[in-house]
């Protein structure tokens, strides 16, 4: 009767069909003396089970160290870093130097308006100069 239920939960179990407490059941029966000659095989595979369940890893797993990145990673942000203001600070002369241009250009156009209106009422005096010396007839003074 009990190799009856043993085959029986044997089919089960390599259907992938049994409880937890049917597959204890079929290891008890297996790391016992008494199992079948038809059913000896089953006993290996049993065993192995059992003797895995024991095994551990004792070697000890070596990880590699963080620290050597960090301090490259530390490197690579101070050079971006230093990039990064070297030419912030470049274009802050630029724009300062571009400012200094515009603005001296800008009083020197100042200045050019002023000396054209300058030039030009001088023209005009010269202008009314030569024409009031030809209502008076006078001779024209020169210049020495």
């Amino acid at each position: 009767m009990e190799l009856v239920n043993i085959e029986k939960l044997l089919e089960k179990y390599l259907d992938a069909e049994t409880s937890i407490a049917e597959e204890n059941e079929l290891k008890v029966y297996f790391s016992g003396d008494d199992v079948a000659p038809h059913l000896e095989e089953y006993r290996a595979l049993f065993g192995y089970f059992a003797a895995s369940k024991n095994e551990r890893f004792t070697k000890t797993i070596q990880l590699k160290s963080q620290k050597r990145n960090w301090k490259w990673l530390s490197v690579a942000a101070s050079i971006v870093l230093l990039v990064s203001v070297y030419t912030g600070y470049q274009k802050n002369q630029q724009t300062k130097a571009e400012k200094i241009y515009n603005e001296t250009q800008m009083a020197f156009n100042i200045l050019s308006a002023n000396l054209n209106k300058g030039t030009e009422a001088i023209a005009e005096l010269q202008e009314f100069e030569t024409t009031t010396n030809k209502i008076l007839k006078q001779p024209k003074k020169s210049k020495k």
